[in-house]
């Protein structure tokens, strides 16, 4: 079976690239077509701003004194922002501007490890003596996120929708080619848009690396561990979202499970008994006094 075959850049010109790919067997340009085209879409890495508070609004309808834009247009804006971030945990990026005139992406103040592809992107307008101050998170991922997997009780914080993906827009075409006398062969032609954040060629070789590393799961198989799962909690309703402060433990015991990363309820009762012995300061007598403290609240605590 002819496996060899040319990739040939036809149009290169800021973050689009057009290229084709031939010959190919017959019926393989749209094997290669559609695995392509839904790993560009929807298996990048990317990053995008999840949630945001803006200084005097407390929620997406209102309306800023001095902004052209009501604050529903500048959430929308923000969705826009294209940053490049790699990195595993969410970060904090701030926004403030006190000068008449369009705020654009570029005014948002970022961590070294974060990258601005659209500086120039207009947010919002502002008029004298207005100002916009914002505090948003980024975070990095893959595919599209709704809102309401990020619930937020903080008043005046504001969920996003994230789309994460770096490849804004994928087209594909399979022609008949020839190849000497016979002309069963397939010839595939990309058209690939970017957010600047990522080359088209780069962002087809990371998926092509990803499709290898998936067929190369078939081919030379490595063994799955199998991971303890989780206990399984029941629903605990408005008691699972009281944080560990407001259930009466001692402030000691309260700040070391919040600094573990335990500051709920919910969250304390589905961890694993090897992550709280993790915790610092946090020995049998502190759980102890957690297992009480939450069977006060009607709450089952095994260790």
């Amino acid at each position: 079976m002819q496996t060899l075959f040319e990739l040939k850049e036809e149009v290169k010109k800021g973050n689009y690239l057009k290229f084709v790919v031939s010959p190919l067997d017959s019926g393989y340009g749209n094997t290669l077509g559609v695995s392509l085209r839904r790993v560009l879409l929807g298996s990048l890495l990317g990053a995008a701003i999840i949630k945001v508070k803006v200084g005097g609004v407390k929620h997406q309808f209102s309306t800023l004194k001095g902004m052209r834009e009501d604050v529903l247009d500048f959430l929308l804006n923000l969705k826009k922002a294209r940053f490049s971030y790699k990195g595993e945990k969410p970060v904090k990026l701030s926004l403030s501007v006190k000068t008449a005139g369009e705020v654009k992406v570029g005014d948002i103040k970022t961590p070294a490890d974060v990258k601005i592809a659209n500086p120039d992107f207009v947010l919002a307008n502002l008029s004298k003596g207005a100002k916009l101050e914002a505090e948003m998170e980024l975070m990095s991922g893959v595919g599209y996120s709704p809102s309401e997997d990020r619930p937020t009780d903080s008043i005046g914080t504001i969920s996003l929708d994230a789309t994460f993906s770096p490849v804004l827009r994928v087209n594909y075409k399979v022609e008949e080619t020839r190849v000497g006398r016979l002309t069963n062969y397939d010839k595939l032609t990309f058209e690939i848009w970017t957010d600047g954040t990522i080359s088209p060629k780069d962002a087809i070789m990371e998926s092509a690396k990803i499709l290898m590393g998936y067929l190369g799961q078939i081919v030379s198989p490595k063994k799955v561990e199998k991971k303890e799962e989780a206990k399984p909690v029941e629903s605990l309703g408005s008691v699972g979202k009281l944080s560990v402060e407001e259930i009466g433990l001692p402030t000691r015991v309260a700040n070391s499970l919040a600094k573990g990363g335990f500051d709920t309820v919910e969250k304390l009762v589905s961890a694993k008994r090897e992550d709280l012995a993790k915790v610092r300061n946090l020995g049998e007598k502190s759980l102890k006094i957690v297992k009480i403290a939450l069977a006060e609240k009607g709450v089952e605590f095994t260790l």
